[in-house]
């Protein structure tokens, strides 16, 4: 009974009156392990830090995390596995959608709630995600209050009225490319820019070859990798140099896949290459 009433709140997101630091209401989950670098870094700013008893292992990692490392040491990491969150004795897991089949049940089978939450395609989902969040830690104002800062962020980030949109490829590590319903070309739209893998019909993870970018540039260029790294080479290959019209610009990969506060330093990042082409 208290996984289905703590499952119930996730429905009940909805506008609330302003944020408060004010300690979770008495019917709130005490006890959140979250198990997504995602959900992660919403949490940790709609829920008390007691609340939040652990977050995913790899929110504590350089090369995986979407929260601030400072900030996310603070917390007990956890790897995910079924016997490390049920010691937690949390009363509510939250979790992505690619959690294994068997350590979901396990959970369920203690009679802990599970919140699953797909990976966000768009800002608009990635609002809801927070809403959800914050209603569920017992804090639906703190999300309110998150939200505005999503929505100043994109505002600030916004071209100017006839702007033409400049034609882009986000490219990744490897050489693949992100697909057309995904976050990160959701905000390239709303900062100034176009994909142009996604224009091309490129799906999610598509392989981009060096000679086809040779061939076909862009006029921006998004190395979302590490241009040092034997895997990442192609992203700083010399031939690049010989684009004199396309710009080569560093992303952060940690932009790419998280909604929420991440969208802020999303946002951000983009107006800037935008203002300095």
């Amino acid at each position: 009974m208290r996984a289905l009433a703590l499952l119930g709140v996730v429905l009940l997101a909805s506008c609330a009156p302003a944020a408060s630091r004010q300690a979770a209401p008495a019917d709130a989950p005490q006890r959140i392990v979250s198990l997504n670098p995602c959900t992660d870094a919403v949490l940790a700013e709609v829920a008390d830090e007691a609340q939040l008893v652990a977050i995913s292992d790899y929110s504590q990692r350089a090369g995986s995390s979407s929260m601030d490392l400072t900030s996310a040491r603070r917390f007990r990491a956890v790897s995910g596995s079924a016997e490390e969150v049920l010691a937690l004795r949390p009363d509510v897991v939250v979790a992505g959608t690619f959690l294994p089949p068997a350590t979901a049940q396990a959970i369920k089978n203690a009679g802990i709630a599970l919140v699953q939450l797909p990976i966000a395609e768009t800002v608009e989902q990635s609002r809801e995600h927070v809403a959800q969040l914050a209603a569920l830690a017992g804090h639906p104002g703190r999300g309110v209050a998150l939200l505005k800062r999503i929505d100043t962020a994109l505002a600030a980030a916004a071209p100017r009225a006839g702007t033409v949109p400049k034609s882009t490829v986000v490219w990744q590590s490897g050489g693949i490319v992100p697909g057309d319903n995904t976050l990160i070309v959701d905000l390239l739209r709303r900062t100034g820019f176009v994909s142009l893998t996604g224009k091309k019909g490129m799906k999610q993870a598509d392989f981009l070859p060096l000679e086809r970018m040779l061939a076909e540039p862009p006029a921006v260029i998004l190395a979302a990798g590490d241009a040092h790294s034997e895997e990442d080479r192609l992203l700083s290959h010399p031939a690049l140099a010989s684009l004199k019209d396309a710009r080569r610009e560093r992303l952060d990969p940690a932009l790419l896949w998280c909604g929420g506060p991440t969208i802020i330093r999303a946002a951000h990042r983009l107006s800037q290459v935008r203002e300095s082409l």
